[in-house]
């Protein structure tokens, strides 16, 4: 008789508790997408004299308004991207690489397939590319781990490392 009674009262309670739910439609929650950018960035410079030849950047003067171009390569060969930037008055670069697409998740990644080159400065008495960071034939991002967060923005952003012009009338003192 207790078995009877206790199937009696469960069913009474769960007729209980049912009658005070409400069904709600299984409606997914609306999430904006994420908008996810790749970002280049480096610093362009007007290299002194006195390191012409060499890497260093010691007495070199930010270039702004230079130009500088981002090419990244398919894992095939073909070019997949390429724009020409413009330095801000500090001469840095931020250069975000919309419409950049990768067919290969690793071999198109940016720091496999992109790289960066000095174009253009405004200086005349500082536009002759130097090799700087290879320059010439383009200087390799690197990852440094920096990202910008948003609630609906993320950026990646991959350093070039500094690039340089020099100016035309150094003599080559560095053998």
């Amino acid at each position: 008789m207790a078995g009877r009674h206790f199937s009696t009262l469960s069913l009474l309670l769960l007729l209980v508790a049912f009658s005070y739910t409400q069904a709600t439609p299984d409606v997914p929650k609306t999430t904006e997408k994420k908008i996810e950018v790749v970002v280049v960035e480096a610093t362009v410079y007007c290299q002194s004299c006195d390191h012409f030849g060499t890497w260093s950047m010691i007495g070199a003067k930010p270039i702004s308004s230079a130009k500088v171009s981002v090419t990244c390569k398919s894992y095939n060969g073909h070019v997949s991207y390429y724009k020409v930037f413009e330095t801000d008055k500090n001469g840095y670069l931020y250069a975000p690489l919309e419409g950049f697409k990768m067919q290969h998740y690793v071999l198109d990644h940016p720091l496999h397939s992109c790289y960066v080159k000095p174009v253009w400065s405004p200086l005349e008495s500082c536009s002759l590319l130097s090799n700087v960071n290879y320059g010439l034939n383009g200087a390799p991002l690197r990852y440094e781990n920096k990202r910008l967060h948003g609630s609906k923005y993320e950026a990646v952003i991959y350093a070039a490392g500094p690039l340089a012009f020099r100016p035309s009338e150094c003599s080559q003192t560095h053998y």
